[in-house]
């Protein structure tokens, strides 16, 4: 079943790349909607078969490298299948949003099926080479979208340096994965085999330097403080869609490593440099909030917003790690917040960068400035707007606030001072949110000059019902959280058993 999920979409891509061009754009556009909501419906049917008490599920095994222990080891647990999910409903929204696209649409619709393989990859893969040869091939894949489709010159520029950044992560990566290998007795890439075994405890100098390799790769895709520095361009050149999903998905590649590998592969050195961890992601929230604050720019407002929301993954991870002072109930709270919020900003801000794209369409700038009053030409695309800046803030009764309230509650014990820092995220945030609303939709209207004298238009149905389903879902994990969480508790509580060995 993982594999048909993982590899549908790269199926559907070969064969739209085989045929000749006999099909219209839109005819494309609808052939990947109808993949990625097949796609969608086998992972609810693999969800609704999942018992989160069970440990990893629907594993399937082949020998691939036997004599550099790498195979084929797929299999999914309630960390990995949350994102799994995330993964399905977010390409098929974007689907749903490129009905629009007219540009090079076969070439367009076979990059994102391809990065709808190579994530779901990821998020499945149980041995290190198998994680690696998807978090590569993502960087490619995303690299073309941002290049091909972004803003002219500066997409291709911001799309080089995303690849540069990317690929220098993922080469410290690997360098790391091969210290784990090389530890390893007998060797082995395999997630499970390496769990059990934990081959790095007490090497001590050893251990650090691996945790550092695979810690500097994670945070650069994550990204982290002071790695971030690829992303802002890389957002704000890029298309909506490839927007969408580099900040729903890709980064999310980065975050799930370290729950996944880090954490449970080198508990001790993931417990000796916590406070570095937690210090790391504190700054990142801040950091992300100031600058976000700062900027004039709606896209690329919204892309330091992604560094300010995975700081608090970062801050919980890291939190997670420290022993003293604190429960294992705590921890593990910690842990199920940063998973939970690793959902949460794949749907908000995949629906935020969706919407600064209709405004790019609309008026040809992201400028703040540029625009006033925009809720009397258009006040779906106001409302719509509003409902994703106040979930991203974490208002009560979205999946962020379930996220914060989590990570807050679990770090706060080991990390007083730290969280405490954390915090004050959540007003830079909601400053910045509503400065940006009040700026652009309230007041006297003001439209920029490339608008046409007819006005502006408001939210097509092609807009609205991506958007909209991409909130609808964060609703729902906001207010009914326990289907949700049930399934990422167990898996939770297993890291924080493998972190204090």
């Amino acid at each position: 079943m993982l594999s048909v999920i993982t590899f549908l979409p790269l199926l559907v891509c070969a064969i739209l790349l085989l045929l000749p061009r006999a099909l219209s754009a839109r005819a494309y556009i609808q052939v990947w909607i109808a993949t990625a909501a097949v796609d969608l419906a086998l992972v609810v049917a693999l969800w609704t078969g999942f018992d989160p008490g069970e440990g990893m599920q629907y594993q399937q095994r082949v020998r691939w490298i036997p004599g550099a222990g790498v195979g084929y080891h797929v299999g999914v647990d309630g960390l990995s299948l949350p994102l799994v999910a995330l993964t399905c409903l977010l390409f098929l929204a974007v689907a749903v949003y490129s009905l629009k696209e007219r540009q090079r649409v076969r070439s367009y619709v076979c990059l994102f099926l391809f990065l709808q393989t190579v994530s779901l990859g990821l998020f499945v893969a149980q041995d290190l080479i198998l994680f690696f040869v998807f978090f590569d091939l993502s960087i490619v894949g995303m690299f073309f979208v941002i290049a091909g489709w972004g803003h002219g010159e500066r997409g291709r520029a911001a799309a080089l340096k995303f690849f540069l950044y990317t690929f220098i992560g993922s080469l410290a990566l690997l360098l790391g994965f091969i210290g784990l290998y090389l530890a390893a007795e007998p060797h082995t890439f395999d997630l499970v085999d390496l769990t059990r075994a934990n081959p790095l405890a007490g090497r001590g100098a050893y251990a650090g330097l691996v945790l550092l390799a695979i810690g500097v790769g994670l945070a650069i895709k994550t990204p982290t403080v002071p790695f971030h520095t690829w992303l802002p361009p890389a957002h704000t050149d890029a298309p909506a869609a490839g927007s969408a999903i580099l900040a729903g998905i890709l980064l999310k590649m980065g975050a799930y490593g370290f729950v996944r590998i880090a954490m449970p592969l080198l508990p001790g050195s993931w417990r000796q440099y916590a406070l570095v961890i937690v210090v790391v992601g504190a700054v990142s929230v801040v950091y992300g909030a100031l600058v976000a604050l700062a900027q004039t720019d709606f896209k690329r407002m919204i892309a330091y917003t992604s560094v300010n929301h995975m700081g608090y993954v970062v801050l919980a991870v890291g939190a997670a790690g420290t022993l003293a002072g604190t429960d294992a109930q705590a921890r593990s709270l910690a842990v199920t917040g940063a998973v939970t919020q690793m959902v949460s900003h794949g749907l908000i801000t995949g629906a935020l960068f969706l919407l600064s794209g209709v405004l790019y369409d609309r008026g040809r700038t992201y400028a703040i400035d540029a625009y006033s009053g925009l809720a009397a030409h258009t006040p779906r695309f106001a409302g719509v707007t509003a409902v994703a800046a106040f979930a991203s803030l974490g208002i009560p009764g979205f999946s962020g606030f379930i996220a914060e309230f989590q990570i807050f509650t679990g770090s706060l014990a080991s990390r007083t001072v730290a969280t405490a820092i954390a915090l004050t995220g959540i007003l830079l945030t909601a400053a910045l949110f509503l400065r940006a609303l009040r700026s652009m939709f309230l007041g006297v209207p003001r439209l920029p000059q490339s608008i046409p004298t007819g006005g502006i238009s408001d939210l097509e149905r092609t807009e609205t019902v991506p958007t909209v389903t991409l909130l609808a879902v964060a609703l729902v994990i906001g207010v009914v959280p326990r289907w949700l969480l049930d399934v990422i508790e167990p898996a939770s509580r297993t890291v924080i058993e493998l972190v204090a060995r």
